[in-house]
């Protein structure tokens, strides 16, 4: 229903925020996305200098190293151009969601072409990112049991923190935004008093000249202490990944005026303290294992970014290339240095991601086939249609509701369903439920209603979206709006009727190939002020044959019932009961398959699908209301 939903496109304005707004998610989004990154400055040195420090040159040389990091990786790669990568995020809405289009002769354009008739590629821009999806979960993993001194404590905040978490992440940002606030302010305010106390000499490590001397002069030492420095960039992934809780201009406002400067400020107080007492590296409150999956989650953000600039972004090439050059000096020189660190833990996360991957992978796998499934064996209109208002069955009072994930077509679980069933209900509305690339679906957009064939089949269609925010197994009047919008929706093609502005209006005589086009796109779209509903303006058919002796559907534009009448008779249908039929396809492998395949299929994916809440639980059905159609499919 892409073209009804577009017609609401410019009837509201973009989402803004105001200062004092922006202001407060600021100061949250300190709570919640700065934890890693901001406890860096615990174990930095340590990890870089194990044995101590020989020439106090090497500090500054590490300190530079540091500060180039920072401003490279966090700042500018993440800060300012990674978050712009924010699908939308909580910038803005429905109506002002829309894809910029491209020239075709345009490199973007070849691209996308190149990439969608490349099925080896497509693959692998997947597994791109699974794998720095679930590398970015490996890390978050040891984040706890690593930084702790305590195990005890570290449990016990661990906690504390899950059972808080079904308040919602408002709540949780506000309990732990002063705390990290204060640790930011102390650890900056220790390294001011560090570099008043011993001198701020270590300030040349600001010229990028040191960086040069301190990887010559160390060599391999230089090149393995690169893992240590590493760490003071932990955390940055979750600048990206938290963006779904905070806009972008909170994020960047944080890091900016408060994380960035107290950062700095306390990597340097520590350049300081350790250029004065070159052994006392190994005083440090904690210890760590070099978290190798935060430089893979780098180098996959830089290889997905390409597709973005170019696809999204439609940067020229040049600025695509002089970006992913360096990002990927930087990061693969941090890379070279961590596989030295593989076998003293870091394969910990890796293979914590690894097993991830595998069940991410499956499940995506088994999905995909089950949509494919419903959609090559979906049933055409024309069918439908063709069986007549009874559709071949006995018409019993009450609303059928259809769930299935096309938005277009009649699913295979109905005609599963009327085939193997002697009866069927009055009204029948197949219920799709969409989850779009945008932050939120405001409630006055939420639902589409639009009617299949004529009127007196009583058949609709109703897609219900939903943000990545939105929860939907928390919308426990669903069904009451879904009828709030069914009854708006005839209410408002009645009143269209007497419209005559429109390209097909019931009071205007039809041509011939006024009907064959409306055969074709079932029925005209049409749309009334704000409200984003689809109006068919065909209330029978006739059957007819054409010279093939094919059986075809022609429309004619008399109207046999008013407003009131099928608004009556549709409350009367809701009165007499309400069924939920789901589709539950079964997912097998065929015998003739490998064995590793019948292990993903029959019993990684069939026992994720078993501990996956079931529809009903997310649809938020009563069970005495539910009615489940099977059916098995073999890939």
């Amino acid at each position: 229903m892409d073209e009804e939903a577009g017609r609401l496109r410019n009837m509201y304005r973009e989402k803004k925020f105001s200062a004092l707004l922006l202001i407060r998610l600021a100061y949250q989004s300190l709570g919640v996305v700065y934890g890693d990154l901001g406890t860096s400055p615990l174990y930095v040195f340590y990890n870089t200098f194990p044995h101590g420090v020989e020439d106090p040159e090497e500090v500054v040389g590490a300190l530079s190293l540091i500060i180039y990091s920072l401003t490279l990786v966090p700042l500018l790669k993440y800060v300012f151009i990674v978050l712009r990568a924010n699908d939308n995020g909580q910038d803005e809405e429905l109506t002002t969601y829309s894809r910029t289009p491209f020239h075709e002769k345009s490199f973007a354009a070849k691209t996308q072409r190149w990439l969608e008739g490349q099925a080896f590629i497509k693959s692998t821009i997947l597994i791109l990112v699974l794998v720095g999806t679930c590398m970015v979960i490996g890390d978050g993993i040891l984040t706890p049991a690593i930084s702790g001194v305590v195990v005890l404590v570290a449990v016990v905040i661990l906690v504390g923190l899950f059972s808080m978490q079904h308040y919602g992440t408002d709540r949780v940002a506000w309990l732990f935004a002063p705390i990290v606030l204060l640790w930011l302010l102390l650890i900056g305010g220790i390294g001011m008093y560090n570099l008043s106390r011993f001198g701020g000499g270590v300030l040349k490590a600001f010229s990028p000249l040191y960086v040069y001397r301190y990887l010559r002069n160390r060599r391999k030492k230089s090149w393995l202490s690169l893992g240590g420095i590493l760490l003071s960039i932990t955390g940055t992934e979750a600048l990206f990944a938290d963006l779904a809780n905070f806009p972008v201009s909170s994020v960047q406002i944080a890091f900016t005026l408060v994380v960035f400067p107290c950062l700095l400020l306390a990597y340097s107080g520590q350049a300081a303290y350790l250029v004065n007492n070159l052994h006392h590296s190994q005083d440090v409150f904690y210890r760590c294992i070099p978290g190798t999956a935060v430089v893979l989650v780098m180098l996959v953000t830089t290889l997905l970014m390409i597709l973005v600039m170019i696809l999204v972004w439609h940067c020229h090439w040049i600025l695509v290339v002089v970006f992913t050059v360096l990002s990927l000096i930087v990061e693969c020189t941090y890379f070279s240095a961590v596989l030295f660190k593989v076998d003293q833990g870091g394969w910990a996360p890796l293979a914590i991601a690894g097993v991830f991957l595998i069940v991410m992978y499956v499940w995506h796998y088994g999905t995909v086939k089950r949509y494919e499934f419903e959609l090559h064996s979906k049933v055409s209109m024309a069918w439908i249609l063709g069986l007549g208002p009874s559709l071949g069955l006995v018409r019993v009072p009450g609303i059928g509701l259809v769930y299935t994930e096309l938005a277009s077509g009649v699913p295979h679980i109905f005609s599963h369903f009327i085939t193997n069933l002697p009866a069927l209900h009055s009204v029948v509305v197949f219920v799709c439920v969409k989850y779009l690339p945008v932050y939120t679906v405001p409630e006055e957009e939420r639902f589409l209603v639009k009617r299949i064939g004529p009127k007196n089949y009583h058949i609709f269609r109703c897609v219900a979206r939903y943000g990545y925010k939105d929860l939907h197994k928390k919308d426990d009047d669903f069904e009451k709006k879904l009828f709030n919008n069914l009854f708006t929706f005839v209410r408002l093609e009645s009143m269209m009727e007497g419209c005559s502005d429109s390209e097909y209006s019931l009071c205007e005589p039809q041509t011939e190939q006024s009907r064959e086009f409306m055969l074709n796109n079932n029925g005209n779209t049409t749309s009334l002020s704000n409200v984003d509903f689809s109006i068919s303006s065909v209330d029978s058919i006739v059957p007819a044959r054409s010279p093939s002796h094919v059986n075809v559907v022609t429309f004619q534009s008399s109207s046999h019932c008013t407003e009131g009448d099928e608004l009556e008779f549709l409350n009367s249908c809701r009165e007499a009961g309400v069924v939920h039929i789901l589709g539950n396809t079964v997912v097998r492998a065929n015998r003739s398959s490998r064995f590793y395949k019948k292990i993903a299929v029959d019993y990684i994916y069939a026992f994720l699908r078993k501990i996956c809440r079931e529809n009903s639980v997310i649809f938020n059905i009563p069970h005495e209301s539910l009615l489940n159609v099977g059916q098995v499919f073999y890939v």
